[in-house]
């Protein structure tokens, strides 16, 4: 499918590991210079070192004032969340699949309301680090996240894992035509896996020379590679 505010049929978000303004801006033009639909700019994590994303947004917004850019944060916009910021990416979007009421979702979702913000929400589901879904609750996490969020965002069992194809084409079918993300393990050489189930990719050390450091020729790689696909079967 392709969504209406990405011009491609897949998304692609190269998530920059913020050390500092320059580093960010840098990366940032990386990923737009190689033809990607935008950034998310991530802070958190096991990293001392990593800085918030909002302590850089502004300086990343200046330098590219249309471009399309997205912040981690870990749950609601917080009080310094960047309004204009196009997207939010969270871990853990509290959804209960075992529950037919989805309490913290829809608090978070009103709380994105009364912030008057009007960017994409991607909200992690089954995701890594978070509490394991069994795969035979997949189609049921998948069934209660989609009313709350713009992309339902999941990956692989840890950092640099990819998902199993398994368990997107679950997802993927549980979704329907609603928008599923793929946050972890994405590379130019097994993105073509995904190509045919999931509508962006988040991707950072799939496409880094090193930590926090995007390899500008992994990043087009990873372009071309999503560009050139085509599927005459693709009807979503």
């Amino acid at each position: 499918m392709n969504h209406p505010s990405f011009p491609h049929r897949h998304a692609i978000l190269p998530v920059i590991h913020v050390q500092d303004a320059t580093q960010a801006v840098r990366d940032t033009g990386i990923a737009l210079e190689a033809g990607c639909d935008g950034v998310f700019l991530f802070g958190g994590g096991t990293r001392a070192h990593l800085r918030s994303p909002m302590s850089v947004y502004d300086a990343v917004r200046s330098h590219f004032p249309t471009a399309w850019i997205g912040v981690w944060e870990g749950r609601v916009p917080g009080r310094d969340f960047p309004l204009s910021a196009d997207g939010l990416w969270t871990d853990n979007a509290g959804i209960d699949e075992t529950q037919e009421v989805q309490v913290r979702a829809a608090q978070d979702r009103l709380e994105r309301r009364k912030a008057r913000w009007r960017g994409l929400y991607f909200g992690g589901v089954a995701f890594k680090y978070q509490r394991p879904v069994p795969e035979a609750l997949l189609p049921a996490a998948c069934w209660a996240a989609s009313p709350f969020m713009d992309f339902v965002t999941t990956t692989g069992p840890g950092t640099g894992y990819p998902p199993t194809r398994e368990k997107i084409a679950i997802m993927r079918e549980a979704l329907g035509r609603h928008p599923l993300a793929i946050s972890s393990g994405i590379t130019p050489e097994n993105v073509g896996t995904f190509l045919d189930l999931a509508d962006a990719f988040l991707v950072a050390t799939g496409i880094e020379a090193r930590w926090g450091k995007l390899d500008p020729a992994r990043v087009r790689a990873l372009v071309d590679a999503v560009r050139s696909w085509r599927s005459g079967l693709d009807n979503r």
